[in-house]
């Protein structure tokens, strides 16, 4: 009996954590896809926000989001391999438990029959001691039912043996793939971050600044001649400002010139200049005024 049961809780034992590593292992892979699913979502969002920025932040953004996906085809193999190496062989292990346990219970079942023998054996001999031949033929039935129960127990034993030794192996090699799956993936990882870190790194935020200045002087006639005096704009900037042609910006005073009548008190209103004998677009205000040849306004 002591035997029955170390094999029945040992059988027991497997059933109940085994199939609590299959629950926890299937969801961590189920939130590792979901991780997945969400990055490739920021991904996306990197993509967008970087077509309407500067080309300077555009550059890094489309860079690093480059990496974020590569980042994400990682973890993809990590979750198919975690389903094919851990977590669907977990799965099938149900079926080795349920094997087992129905050798345990054949094997009760010759026990009981030898008991059952041994019963009706003891019965005789009380109620009939003369009746050698019923005695002797229960006798045989006995020693039929210890045959039975000797091999079974054998076998039985042989199955359980091989039940833990199988368990064990797997357990490591579960585990073991487990371990591998994620250090493959957080050795690519690191990689791969490693090179956004630096795409990030390399980002000038004061040539994006430069850029974005010029857009501003550009668009709404905003200027600050020591900002284009000392420094290179970006070629982004030169080529956008090429595309639209050459942009001159000259600061005179106007004060009262009566040439500017449009220029008041701290507002700026569209008006024409003449320089150099041609016409032009300027933007007068108090204090002086913004020729910008060759634009329409």
């Amino acid at each position: 009996d002591s035997q029955v049961r170390v094999m029945e809780n040992t059988v027991a034992n497997t059933e109940k954590y085994f199939g609590q590593f299959c629950s926890l292992l299937a969801a961590y892979t189920r939130k590792t896809a979901r991780l997945r699913d969400k990055a490739d979502q920021l991904v996306k969002q990197l993509i967008d926000f970087a077509n309407s920025e500067n080309p300077e932040l555009r550059a890094t953004m489309r860079g690093f989001a480059e990496d974020l996906a590569k980042v994400q085809d990682y973890r993809q193999a990590q979750v198919e391999r975690l389903e094919t190496k851990v977590v669907n062989p977990l799965k099938l292990y149900g079926a080795q438990i349920k094997q087992t346990r129905a050798e345990i219970k054949k094997f009760k079942h010759v026990q009981n029959l030898e008991i059952k023998q041994l019963e009706k054996l003891e019965k005789l001999r009380q109620k009939s001691p003369s009746d050698q031949q019923m005695i002797g033929q229960a006798e045989t039935r006995v020693q039929r039912a210890a045959v039975d129960s000797s091999r079974t127990t054998l076998q039985l034993e042989e199955t359980v043996d091989a039940f833990q030794r199988q368990k064990l192996k797997d357990l490591q090699k579960f585990f073991s793939d487990f371990v591998t799956i994620e250090m493959v993936f957080h050795a690519k990882a690191v990689e791969v971050y490693s090179s956004a870190f630096q795409t990030l790194e390399k980002y000038d935020l004061e040539r994006d600044l430069l850029d974005f200045r010029a857009k501003m002087q550009g668009v709404y006639g905003h200027h600050d001649t020591r900002l284009l005096a000392n420094t290179n704009p970006s070629p982004s900037v030169l080529q956008s400002l090429a595309s639209q042609g050459t942009l001159q910006v000259q600061l005179s005073r106007a004060n009262e010139d009566p040439e500017h009548p449009h220029a008041n008190h701290g507002r700026f209103s569209l008006c024409e200049c003449v320089v150099k004998g041609q016409p032009a677009h300027c933007v007068c205000g108090q204090g002086g005024h913004l020729m910008l040849p060759g634009l329409s306004l």
